[in-house]
């Protein structure tokens, strides 16, 4: 079994970014740079959604598939900061060179790591190998829009024609999942804000888990798997999370039960 690695970023505006590139002094505390940034986004460009390299990554969500089973958990621990979530990140692609797997994952996902790894030095050569170390990474690797070792889900889906892509949540309920539960990636910040940090978590584990079964779904119609070995796959996901008694598994499998009615 290829080693499978599913990805996920919430993000946080970067207020430390903002006062230095915007000039703004210390009269401010963080909430406050960050609505008075967000209020000028909004104004200037009809949207308050940041550039890619002010967000700052708050929580990375993983599903980890490989010969010894599934897991899905938040890569760190809380209160890490944002330098050890990227290394934690970049050190599991080194020890398993798995396949990663995501859901706009080019569009925003690995850009964000990217800007966030070169501000903070973090070294991932496994990760951006092209062929100089590795000549099977010339063919086949992590950055080139169109290889496997990445799979942007979306973007693949979509024919790699941005005016078809679709919502995640949309595709998940239609496919029969549950979808995304009480929280969007727009209402983040003001729940971290409020110390709503495990809220934050947990949303990112249920879209994790969300992009594993759409892409179990995709190997189904690729026909890398048949329809036992789907159907498998997804109870494993089942099983695996019956085992939990966390809440927003329990308001997970809740509203999968709803999905299949």
């Amino acid at each position: 079994m290829i080693p499978t690695l599913v990805f996920d970023l919430e993000t946080i505006p970067d207020a430390d970014a903002l006062r230095k590139l915007n000039g703004w002094g210390g009269e401010m505390d963080d909430v406050q740079v960050v609505e008075k940034a967000l209020a000028e986004r909004q104004a200037s460009h009809g949207s308050d959604f940041l550039p890619l390299h002010l967000h700052k990554i708050a929580v990375i969500g993983a599903v980890f598939r490989d010969d010894q089973g599934f897991r899905v958990r938040t890569i760190g621990q809380d209160g890490d900061p944002e330098s050890a979530l990227i290394s934690g990140f970049f050190k599991t692609i080194e020890r398993y060179v798995p396949r990663l797997v995501s859901w706009n994952g080019s569009g925003f996902d690995l850009p964000v790591l990217h800007y966030r790894s070169l501000i903070h030095g973090v070294q991932a050569p496994r990760y951006w190998d092209t062929g100089e170390d590795d000549r099977d990474f010339k063919f086949n690797n992590y950055i080139n829009r169109y290889h496997n070792r990445h799979i942007d889900l979306m973007d693949l889906l979509a024919k790699f024609n941005g005016r078809a892509n679709a919502p995640m949540d949309d595709l998940a309920r239609l496919c029969g999942f549950p979808g995304k539960l009480g929280m969007d990636g727009s209402q983040v910040w003001r729940a971290w804000a409020a110390g709503e940090r495990d809220s934050v978590r947990a949303y990112c584990e249920t879209d994790v888990v969300n992009t594993w079964l759409l892409f179990c779904r995709y190997r189904l119609i690729k026909g890398e798997l048949d329809r036992q070995a789907y159907e498998a796959e997804v109870q494993l996901v089942r099983d695996t999370l019956l085992e939990s008694d966390a809440d927003h598994w329990l308001e997970y499998l809740e509203a999968w039960d709803g999905a299949q009615d």
